[in-house]
């Protein structure tokens, strides 16, 4: 039997992500894919299929087959990167919307924790619809993120090329970075390499907390973790 309004009501998180994971279908410039989380894998291959066989645009519809570490069970979505993606995307979203009785909708675009309402002014902003603006958006959207990461530090300078990343202020010399990891502390604290040793990476760590400010900065091995409320980003110095 298939889905009818209401079915994915208090199942479905009210907060889809795009561009966020790897296509299978081809390359990412090329492909849109949307991922939804859901707290029952029942409903997650209900919306699977719902999706596959309502919606000729869709390329690939697929969901996990075991529960992710935030306790969720992913369905993921491939289409085409092309003038229509965003035309395609408001219509697959308006019939999710019906599933799950839900009017508040917010997607977030590529990784970014900023969570934006679904209209087809705010898709058309954040979502590339040609292949050869997906690297800019996506370059945009990273250092989005490092900015809002380092809103209440000393710097005046963030700047991100590939996994470089460099920091600035006044007075001092900019530092460097390799950039390894970002996104959830807690998940990031449970994947990290290398062991903690506060005697050894004290001076450091003292040295940064001056430079940057007020952040609560740990290593493991040669990794830094730096926390920002709920969120960590792990660099390497170089």
């Amino acid at each position: 039997m298939g889905l009818k309004a209401g079915d994915l009501k208090d199942t479905l998180d009210h907060t889809f992500e795009v561009d966020s994971f790897a296509s299978k279908m081809g390359e990412d410039k090329d492909i849109v894919t949307m991922s939804f989380s859901l707290k029952e894998k029942a409903a997650a291959e209900d919306l699977m299929s719902f999706l596959e066989r309502g919606y000729g645009f869709i390329l690939d519809a697929d969901a996990t087959s075991g529960e992710q570490r935030d306790g969720t069970y992913k369905v993921f979505v491939e289409l085409a990167r092309d003038k229509e993606v965003h035309n395609n995307i408001m219509e697959l979203i308006d019939g999710v919307k019906s599933l799950a009785e839900m009017d508040d909708f917010k997607f977030r675009y590529y990784k970014n924790w900023r969570s934006n309402d679904v209209t087809q002014e705010t898709l058309e902003e954040l979502i590339p619809n040609d292949p050869d603006n997906y690297g800019i958006k996506v370059e945009e959207a990273r250092m989005s993120n490092y900015k809002e990461f380092f809103n209440k530090s000393f710097l005046d300078e963030v700047n991100l090329k590939e996994t470089k990343l460099s920091i600035s202020k006044k007075y001092s010399d900019p530092l460097f970075f390799e950039f390894i990891d970002f996104g959830d502390v807690v998940k990031i604290k449970d994947n990290i390499d290398g062991k903690f040793d506060i005697m050894e990476s004290y001076p450091e760590i003292l040295f940064l907390t001056k430079y940057i400010g007020d952040y609560n900065i740990s290593k493991y091995g040669d990794n830094l973790v730096f926390e920002n409320e709920s969120k960590g980003l792990v660099l390497k110095r170089i």
